[in-house]
């Protein structure tokens, strides 16, 4: 996954401002943290670990969501 934009240090917040439809994948893993001041500042990778969710399998998705917006 060498050219995806989204990586586990990006923060929640950085990532949603890149394309805020990827609310919808975090959604889709029941973060609904995004939504939070605290949690929105969090990493990806933290709040994977807090929701136990697979990181890589979140990073995935955020990935090809964003590659499916931007093309």
């Amino acid at each position: 996954m060498k050219n995806d934009k989204i990586n586990k240090n990006m923060t929640i917040e950085e990532t949603l401002a890149l394309d805020e439809s990827l609310a919808d994948v975090f959604m889709g893993f029941g973060m609904f943290c995004i939504f939070c001041h605290m949690g929105s500042n969090e990493t990806i990778e933290e709040a994977s670990a807090v929701h136990e969710i697979d990181t890589e399998l979140l990073l995935k998705k955020l990935n090809e969501q964003y590659n499916k917006t931007k093309k």
